[in-house]
């Protein structure tokens, strides 16, 4: 499994640090909510963040009820903000979690191969039948390939001792699917 790279790494962190500092403002937000249209009751509460999340783009004093620019902010509309902020970050932790950069991602795991863990059995083993399983599949195949190009190969000749005026066609029959030239023998792609 490879490694996530460390810029990844601290912008996700940042990411769920500021979803955690925005669930922390709604908690304070809900426990000193004034349901009156004034502003907060709760003007003194100081809100103490986390010192990774003073550097985020919203300020985190700008919530506070008391601390706001106007002072007819009413606990409503901070809280709906807060919120608004939490869907945010919410969003944002989403997007670097489902669309990560091709070098970031993980290897997909089969569902299959997690089954066989979690029924206590080696991975090895599921890893070894499965390479015995393509390796079967492909010679089985190169089989099928090989049989319809002697297949191919016969037919052409037997058309051109039937009916010679179409052998030029029979001749750029075979060729086109990367027979042998003339016809007869092996095909040059196996």
């Amino acid at each position: 499994m490879a490694p996530v790279s460390r810029y990844d790494h601290d912008a996700l962190e940042q990411q769920l640090k500021e979803t955690i500092q925005s669930l922390y403002q709604i908690l304070v937000q809900v426990s000193a909510y004034d349901n009156n249209n004034g502003s907060s009751s709760s003007t003194s509460i100081s809100t103490p963040t986390h010192p990774s999340t003073l550097s985020s783009s919203r300020s985190p004093s700008s919530s506070i009820p008391g601390n706001s620019n106007s002072n007819s902010t009413s606990s409503r509309d901070v809280l709906a903000n807060e919120i608004r902020a939490l869907e945010r970050s919410l969003q944002a932790v989403h997007r670097a979690a489902s669309t990560p950069t091709p070098e970031a991602s993980l290897p997909h795991i089969p569902p299959e191969l997690i089954q066989y863990v979690e029924g206590g059995r080696n991975p090895d083993i599921y890893t070894r039948e499965f390479v015995e399983l393509v390796r079967r599949s492909n010679q089985m195949m190169r089989g099928k390939q090989q049989g319809f190009a002697s297949f191919r190969d016969v037919l052409a000749a037997e058309m051109e001792k039937a009916m010679p005026e179409l052998r030029d066609d029979a001749a750029r029959v075979v060729a086109a699917t990367s027979g042998a030239d003339g016809g007869g023998g092996a095909s040059a792609g196996s």
